[in-house]
Formats: structure tokens, sequence, C-alpha cells
């Protein structure tokens, strides 16, 4: 049985994973779904919020462990298992990319994210000091929960925090000797915004395996048992 660590993207938290998680832990493996800083139900202010900060609160659950873990990042949480993995790479049997952020050394994660403009443009709004970043009014189920269910799309617009712009102008410093000795998984989601993206960085960084999910940007909730199946496959 495997550990697996399971890491939200922006403005999310681990409430995210919450049909993943016992389909995993029926099959007998050890399944933590972290709230990253300043998200969930973690307190943390924006203020204080940087990329060193979400990678620390992963490491300290990493190091709790006594055996290398299965680490998976979805959207933004890619960026995030991405440094870990450089800071912690005896700690981790594979990084797996849902949908996610995929950086290279010296990348941050808004340069990633511009490369799809309208989606930025069309779903974000940035704070007058510009610390943090809102989505912008309107229709969550049709712009962001398209595939999943009313009550999903209800429990993000209640859920959903403000996201802080820090971690995403940071740079990532990754090394071939720590991140690149990983193995990486990515999964892609065919009726996602941004597939055109995420194809562009897993060829630009390749993985050892891409899977394909016929789904929108959040198979946790719209296709949890098939997105529980390939976690469990490796």
């Amino acid at each position: 049985m495997s550990t697996f660590v399971l890491i939200h993207g922006a403005l999310h938290g681990g409430w995210c994973w919450y049909k993943v998680v016992p389909l995993l832990e029926r099959q007998g493996h050890t399944v933590l779904a972290l709230d990253l800083p300043s998200h969930g139900r973690d307190k943390t202010p924006i203020a204080a919020v940087s990329l060193q900060a979400y990678v620390d609160s992963v490491c300290q659950v990493l190091d709790a462990q006594q055996e290398p873990v299965i680490l998976v990042g979805h959207s933004m949480g890619g960026g995030i298992i991405t440094q870990v993995a450089e800071q912690r790479p005896d700690k981790i049997k594979t990084l797996v990319y849902v949908a996610a952020l995929l950086p290279q050394d010296g990348e941050a994660m808004f340069q990633l994210l511009q490369r799809d403009t309208a989606a930025v443009q069309d779903n974000f709004v940035l704070a007058a000091d510009q610390s943090y970043l809102t989505l912008r009014d309107g229709n969550l189920k049709e712009r962001v929960y398209s595939d999943c269910t009313d009550e999903d799309a209800a429990l993000g617009k209640v859920l959903l925090v403000p996201q802080a712009t820090a971690p995403l102008m940071t740079p990532l410093h990754t090394s071939a000797a720590n991140f690149g000795r990983v193995p990486r998984v990515y999964m892609e989601c065919l009726r996602d915004s941004s597939l055109a993206l995420q194809r562009q960085l897993y060829t630009a960084l390749p993985c050892r395996q891409v899977i394909s999910l016929d789904t929108g940007h959040f198979p946790m909730l719209s296709t949890p048992k098939e997105l529980a199946a390939h976690l469990a496959a490796l």
C-alpha cells in the first residue's frame, strides 16, 4: 500500500479531494489532503504566504512519513510539488501532475499562466494592492466547474478563498540532481480549456507517462472513481 499526499490548486483547499480520499483509503492506502497556508481551514494571513511557505508545509508532512510518498498536485499544485521534489527528492516515489503547472528551472507559475491569456483575464481579478487574486463574479458552474455537479459548484462558491500572488510570482529553482531524478506522471484533462497549455508543459519537460482523462479541470470532483483508479494503478 502507498501513501498519497494530495495538493490542491489555486483558491481551493484540501476539501476538493473529498471524493477521491475515501476511494483510495478503501483500497488500504494512506491519503493526506493538505490545506496549504491561507487555504481551507488554514488561517495564515495572505501577507505571510510565500512559495517557500507552501513548500515548507508539504515538506513537514513528507518528513513525518516513514516511506516515500506519491505526491499529487492539481493545477497550481504542480508548481508546489515541483519545488518540494527539489528539496525532498528521497521522500517522493512519484510526482503526479493533474491538469497541473509543470515549471522548469527559473520559471514562475504566473509566467506559465500568462500563456493562457484569455483564461487569466476572463477568470481572475487582481486586488488593488496586487497581493491576491479572486475569481470574477459570474457562473462558477459554467466557467470553472463545467462538468461537475451543481452541488460541487455551490460548494466551491462557499469554500474558495483569495489566492496570494507572491507564490505565483516567485521563480522556482530545480536541478537534474534532485527534481530531475524523481519519476513524473502527467494527467491531462481533455475537456479542460487549458489543455493546450498542459501539452506545452509536458512536451517541454517530458514525463514518464501521460494519462488522458475525458474531463474538465476538476477530475477529482467530476470523475473521482476514474482518477482514483489511475492513482492506485501507479
